[in-house]
């Protein structure tokens, strides 16, 4: 005799749409807030902060990869920065906070170590272009991978919108780290997957 299988189509945190991008906002805005309060500090220090960028294949420069992430070499540095990781931070934000905040440690150490492993000897690198260049992929695929068609059409709308920055990760201008965006970026695809939504049985699926 056949089972009728019935499956739970709330969503994983319970939270209405409205707050989820309360909180998805909030959270954005406070790490944007926090970047430019350190480079507040980076300047009124003489740039002290800057030594917590990565120096290439030096053991003791992997403890700099994440801090990294959350430090610029100057103003407009981080203003370049900072429009793209809201955005993209808010809307990749709005699946939730938990897979949220593992897709962003994933693309911070695939960037961090990219760099370390492959940036030119003498050279510091630090940025958050590193994580937009990774939300960038990770929004791009998700939809795909999930087999979601709204993230599908929000993936195409980030490429319109986006696109050109995946330029970025050829080694074109100097001074830039194409290595962070490159690794930033296929960490992002990554995490698409190793965090991928479970499918969802049908509903009124009868099994014999």
């Amino acid at each position: 005799m056949g089972d009728h299988w019935t499956t739970d189509r709330t969503s994983d945190t319970g939270s209405t749409g409205s707050a989820r991008a309360l909180t998805a906002g909030i959270l954005m805005a406070g790490w944007v807030a926090l970047l430019w309060v350190l480079e507040g500090i980076d300047t009124a220090t003489g740039h002290a902060l800057d030594t917590y960028g990565i120096s290439p294949r030096e053991p003791a420069e992997l403890r700099d990869v994440v801090p990294a992430a959350f430090l610029h070499s100057g103003w407009d540095h981080l203003a370049s920065n900072s429009v793209p990781l809201l955005v993209l931070g808010f809307i990749a934000a709005l699946a939730g906070l938990r897979r949220f905040a593992a897709v962003v440690v994933t693309i911070i150490l695939a960037s961090g170590l990219g760099v370390w492993l492959t940036a030119p000897e003498n050279t510091v690198t630090l940025g958050a272009s590193g994580v937009v260049f990774g939300l960038l992929g990770y929004l791009l695929v998700r939809g795909f991978v999930d087999r979601r068609p709204w993230d599908v059409l929000i993936g195409i709308g980030v490429a319109v919108v986006y696109g050109s920055l995946l330029w970025g990760v050829l080694p074109t201008q100097s001074g830039v780290s194409w290595q962070g965006h490159l690794f930033g970026l296929a960490g992002g695809v990554a995490a698409a997957f190793f965090f991928r939504r479970p499918r969802r049985a049908p509903d009124n699926l009868v099994t014999v």
